[in-house]
């Protein structure tokens, strides 16, 4: 009997924390696989920061730091000057990486850090109770925004890939889902070239991915995939905001 399935060396046996329906650890699936099938896990190290992937050190076989909330570039950098040889990535959420923790990615990338950043935009703030974040869209409804986000008041969400994208140091950049099963392959695709660009020696790399929060936005796992399609997806376009090797050609 052929096998068509197994569990990625790269991931430990734990079971997450993740509520129903959250993509958190389909997403770490598929960073899992990348790194298997790239055959680096004896040389990864990976940088989890405060968020709903506060554990993520449980559930990667590799080796991983936690940093302090919005901090895991400034560390990843740390890491990879220290030890050039590893493959470093970090894996934050919006209210991460997109808030307390912008400085930290915009400069990382501005250096051109030859590290690479995994990025779950969900909309929300997610651990901490469903509180407005730097991307939850205009009119969201949220605990902090109970009326919807006012724009006029909150500013507009912040569209980190197209930011990132501006950035010399920057080689590779792309907005993926994890909404429907061509788009998980895709997923997967871009994650993988962001690692290839860092084994190659490239720069900085950025994957964000649109992710759902079903319990924050008050649906059922189904409801937020739609909800993540009809309403992220017109925001947040997918698609490679930035390739080197695209450019060179």
């Amino acid at each position: 009997m052929a096998l068509t399935f197994a569990k990625p060396k790269a991931l430990t046996d734990t079971p997450t924390h993740y509520c129903p329906g959250c993509t958190h650890g389909l997403i770490h699936r598929l960073i899992a696989e990348v790194i298997d099938e790239l055959g680096v896990l004896d040389k990864t190290i990976g940088v989890a920061p405060v968020g709903c992937s506060v554990l993520a050190y449980d559930y990667f076989a590799a080796d991983m730091f936690e940093a302090s909330h919005g901090r895991a570039p400034a560390v990843a950098t740390g890491i990879k000057r220290a030890k050039p040889e590893s493959v470093v990535f970090t894996y934050q959420g919006d209210g991460d990486l997109a808030a307390i923790g912008t400085a930290e990615v915009v400069h990382a990338a501005t250096r051109g850090e030859k590290i690479t950043t995994v990025f779950v935009n969900n909309a929300i703030y997610g651990m901490t109770g469903g509180q407005m974040a730097p991307t939850t869209l205009p009119g969201q409804v949220t605990e902090t925004t109970p009326y919807g986000r006012d724009t006029q008041q909150a500013g507009f969400p912040i569209r980190v890939s197209e930011m990132i994208a501006t950035l010399d140091g920057a080689c590779y950049v792309e907005r993926v889902s994890v909404d429907s099963v061509k788009n998980v392959l895709k997923a997967k695709k871009a994650i993988k070239k962001a690692f290839e660009y860092q084994l190659a020696g490239k720069g900085f790399s950025l994957v964000e991915v649109l992710s759902t929060c079903p319990t924050n936005w008050g649906l059922s796992p189904t409801e937020a995939l739609g909800w993540l399609r009809d309403n992220m997806m017109p925001y947040y376009s997918l698609g490679v905001k930035k390739d080197i090797a695209a450019e060179v050609k």
